[in-house]
């Protein structure tokens, strides 16, 4: 079953908290989309693996996901190792996406900026057709990195008004991480995970203004981006 945008990720819930209103407003546009989680979280202080692929089963269905995958990699111990590579790697020979997001390279838990590197090697090696990988030799288009921190400038939003209450549907069907019963709140640790669904609805209205739309999803590139029309450009520069 090909794709023609896939997102990977560390562990479920990642992709919806950063480009979930894309990957919603791209599937309404008639794209097949993707998700390709590499983990299922398993260390996570809340919830269990078996809880949170159900709920991410259950997330797709809001966000209208042609195809997602978990490899069942381990969670907290993301390495660049061969395997791991090799796993994504056919996974993207099989779903062939034009156009890929991964996370940011930067980031303060090790396993997104793992899975960014992870993601960007592999997307090499899957076009080359004598890497000892099952399938035909297959290279994405483009690469996207999603933008989830204010220190990150942006190379380009997309606007996800519409898309932002369904979004935020997608985010909470993750009841175990973000809605759980007041006793398992309890904890000597601190967990940004209470403040990071409302942290990334802050995220959009900031993305949203720099755009001059009331929400946005970031997104940065490495490549000098072409325009053929600087007459018709959107966003106001006064």
């Amino acid at each position: 079953m090909k794709v023609d945008l896939l997102a990977i990720a560390a562990h479920p819930d990642d992709v919806e908290l950063t480009s979930g209103g894309t990957l919603l407003k791209m599937a309404a546009a008639g794209y097949r989309t993707g998700i390709l989680d590499l983990t299922r979280g398993e260390t996570g202080t809340r919830g269990t693996p078996e809880i949170r692929l159900k709920e991410a089963a259950r997330a797709a269905k809001i966000m209208r996901v042609a195809v997602r995958r978990n490899l069942g990699l381990p969670d907290a111990h993301l390495e660049m190792r061969e395997d791991y590579k090799l796993a994504i790697a056919e996974a993207i020979r099989e779903l062939q996406p034009r156009t890929v997001i991964l996370p940011f390279w930067e980031g303060r838990h090790p396993d997104h900026y793992t899975a960014a590197q992870l993601g960007f090697e592999a997307c090499f090696v899957a076009g080359l057709k004598n890497y000892p990988l099952g399938g035909e030799a297959y290279r994405p288009f483009k690469i996207l990195y999603a933008a989830a921190y204010d220190y990150q400038r942006p190379t380009f939003c997309v606007d996800i008004t519409k898309e932002f209450d369904r979004r935020k549907r997608a985010i909470l069907a993750y009841a175990s991480q973000f809605t759980p019963p007041k006793e398992q709140r309890r904890s000597k640790v601190v967990l940004p995970l209470d403040e990071l669904e409302a942290r990334m609805n802050s995220m959009a209205q900031y993305y949203g203004r720099l755009i001059g739309v009331r929400y946005a999803e970031g997104f940065i590139v490495k490549e000098v981006m072409q325009v053929d029309d600087v007459v018709e450009m959107q966003v106001r520069s006064m």
